[in-house]
């Protein structure tokens, strides 16, 4: 029998095995269920989950996508681009590009986020904000996989905009083969 997922994934459990079983008591909105209290938050509010970068190079990019035909596009684009780097100069921000580059096939801009404080105000504020403008929030891993990261890894707000997914594949097997000549992983 074939695996029928295009990727393979550790069990979600993984480190949690032979626990005991969860209660099924329902919190007082008689909805929602009541969790174990450890009085430990999860390290994922200090520092991003294993398998993505937590250093240099940012955890997460998201690229903000406008239509160049579109004035109030563009000229809604512009000001958000403005507006985030006055309200997050903590945050990288890149050039404004008037012109698909890369995979992108829209105009954007793109914005660095290196920790889970800095995406938890981002990410809201964008859902808020962004107007009539879709984003791209994907993971920068750390096996530097950027066709999965960009695909199967990917979060959209708004509307999804194609990509060119091949050039990243090249892109991707690239590496891999220099990878292999060096011997490095």
């Amino acid at each position: 029998m074939s695996d029928p997922f295009l990727y393979t994934y550790p069990s979600p459990l993984e480190g949690y095995e032979n626990l005991p079983p969860l209660s099924d008591e329902l919190n007082e909105d008689g909805k929602s269920l009541k969790n174990p209290e450890t009085g430990v938050l999860s390290e994922a509010y200090q520092r991003f989950t294993s398998g993505i970068t937590n250093g240099q190079r940012a955890g997460f990019d998201v690229h903000i996508y406008y239509h160049t035909r579109s004035a109030e596009q563009t000229e809604f684009a512009r000001a958000l681009w403005e507006r985030v780097r006055r309200e997050f100069p903590e945050l990288r921000v890149y050039r404004f590009w008037d012109h698909p580059v890369g995979p992108h096939t829209l105009a954007m801009f793109e914005v660095n986020i290196f920790t889970p404080a800095q995406f938890g105000a981002f990410i809201p504020w964008l859902v808020i904000n962004r107007g009539p403008l879709s984003a791209l929030v994907h993971p920068n891993t750390e096996d530097g996989e950027d066709l999965r990261a960009h695909s199967q890894r990917a979060t959209w707000l708004g509307e999804r905009v194609p990509l060119d997914l091949g050039m990243l594949k090249k892109f991707d097997d690239k590496r891999r083969s220099e990878q292999g000549k060096d011997g490095s992983n």
